[in-house]
């Protein structure tokens, strides 16, 4: 699932790419950092755990108060691979169209034959939104948080907000063609092996209430942050059903959510439909965290 979007954004990243940034480098953890929310700050690759993969990136716009919101990205790969730098895309549009919020970048432990997904990526992004309210004060940002993020990612984002956010931080969610329902039928009776390896990234003999567990459509409840969807009608990996599922239990449960299923795109698109994906996406998040 890596490079879903490999062109992200191209429609509206052309102007402002080469502007210089004035930007900071990684410091060390024992060095007193002193920032100026005047100035722009970036520091890459902040380590928040033990293990080489916690570790994130973080944008910090100039002119910031305690007012300021975070964007959290969280990229995809099956729960099992990808990295931060496959949502560069998203960071570059956000920086240069939507200035004025901080940007985390984050990696997060990736699950393997020895370890699975849940709850250890959920764990992480814990731990880093913990880092963040407690570096508020020196960070000089608002303790709101978005969250984007794409396939696993997206999932992962959704569970967070709708089940463990305990303090109600998250203002708003995109998902992009991330799973919701690991009960849907469309998974645990389909013969697919890469729907079924899905399903076995969180154990191969789960129960049903385990499933329900980790299922961001069995956590959701009617205080789910505004939340936008957006999915492709020939996915091969994330059925239909997943999206409109999503779709029909925020209504239900009268949740602010907007729902795009591009028909004839698989998991991830281009050219019209990615600047559409765009508009709508940069207009929610106006209204919701901006």
């Amino acid at each position: 699932m890596k490079n879903i979007f490999k062109h992200l954004f191209v429609f509206l990243l052309i102007i402002g790419l080469f502007s210089c940034d004035n930007s900071t480098n990684s410091v060390d953890n024992e060095e007193e950092i002193v920032l100026n929310p005047l100035e722009y700050y970036e520091e890459l690759n902040i380590s928040y755990g033990a293990d080489s993969n916690q570790v994130f990136d973080l944008y910090l716009p100039a002119n910031r108060t305690l007012e300021t919101k975070i964007m959290i990205l969280v990229h995809g790969g099956g729960w099992i691979s990808g990295d931060k730098t496959d949502m560069n895309d998203f960071k570059v549009y956000m920086k240069q169209n939507l200035p004025d919020i901080a940007i985390v970048n984050m990696n997060y432990r990736l699950a393997d034959n020895t370890t699975q997904a849940y709850p250890m990526q959920i764990n992480d992004i814990t731990t880093v939104v913990n880092h963040l309210k407690n570096k508020q004060n020196e960070y000089v940002i608002s303790d709101d948080l978005g969250f984007l993020g794409v396939s696993a990612g997206a999932h992962l984002s959704m569970l967070w907000s709708y089940a463990f956010d305990i303090n109600n931080q998250t203002k708003m969610l995109c998902s992009i063609v991330g799973p919701t329902n690991f009960t849907d039928p469309a998974y645990l009776d389909s013969t697919d092996p890469n729907l079924q390896a899905i399903l076995n990234t969180f154990g191969v003999d789960t129960t049903t209430a385990y499933l329900e567990e980790v299922s961001p459509y069995h956590q959701v409840t009617a205080s789910a942050p505004p939340t936008i969807l957006f999915y492709g009608g020939e996915d091969p990996l994330i059925p239909t059903s997943q999206g409109a599922a999503m779709r029909d239990k925020l209504e239900d449960l009268g949740a602010i959510h907007d729902f795009t299923l591009y028909q004839e795109e698989g998991h991830g698109w281009d050219d019209l439909n990615l600047l559409d994906t765009t508009i709508k996406l940069h207009t929610f998040i106006e209204a919701h965290l901006d």
